[in-house]
């Protein structure tokens, strides 16, 4: 990388980074795997930092890459229990706040359509964009939009209560 293209490259990592690891977490669901996966994403960018046309828009193609190692790292992952004598401590992501429902819930979704809920709605993209970020029809986005959408809404319905005194 030369010198103008580093500074470069150092500066979209300072501005960006905390945006692309808020998206890496809820992509994984555990802050040490999100910033492991926003680190490899960042190595993939800085590789082909002089090759991306519009450095001024690269944020588009860092989420996409990491969107594609997050799925890459799924796919190779070996499912296998670890024995112990200890009971883990609790997470505080499973907390009792709506916020930590909510990340909970997004958990429990397959990890494309939860690619989709997080792209579609914490990233405010289009269904166009969406589709392309992941390389996938618009119809894909929409049906995974929809199943996941429903699936949040059971498995979050039981905590939205609402007080009589609230309905208008």
């Amino acid at each position: 990388m030369s010198g103008g293209s580093e500074a470069g490259f150092a500066d979209f990592v300072e501005q960006w980074s905390p945006a692309l690891l808020r998206v890496a977490f809820l992509l994984t669901g555990d802050r040490g795997l999100a910033e492991d996966l926003l680190q490899t994403a960042l190595l993939k960018t800085s590789r082909r930092w002089s090759r991306i046309a519009d450095q001024q828009a690269a944020y588009p193609y860092v989420r996409r890459v990491l969107v594609t190692t997050s799925a890459s790292w799924r796919r190779r992952r070996r499912v296998g229990e670890v024995l112990t004598d200890r009971l883990p401590e609790r997470s505080t992501l499973g907390g009792e706040g709506a916020p930590g429902r909510a990340v909970a819930a997004l958990e429990g979704l397959p990890p494309r359509m939860r690619a989709v809920i997080v792209l579609r709605y914490y990233e405010d993209l289009s269904e166009a964009d969406t589709a392309a970020a992941l390389g996938c029809s618009v119809g894909s986005v929409k049906s995974q939009a929809s199943r996941g959408l429903a699936r949040l809404r059971v498995e979050l319905a039981p905590h939205l209560v609402m007080h009589r005194e609230d309905v208008p």
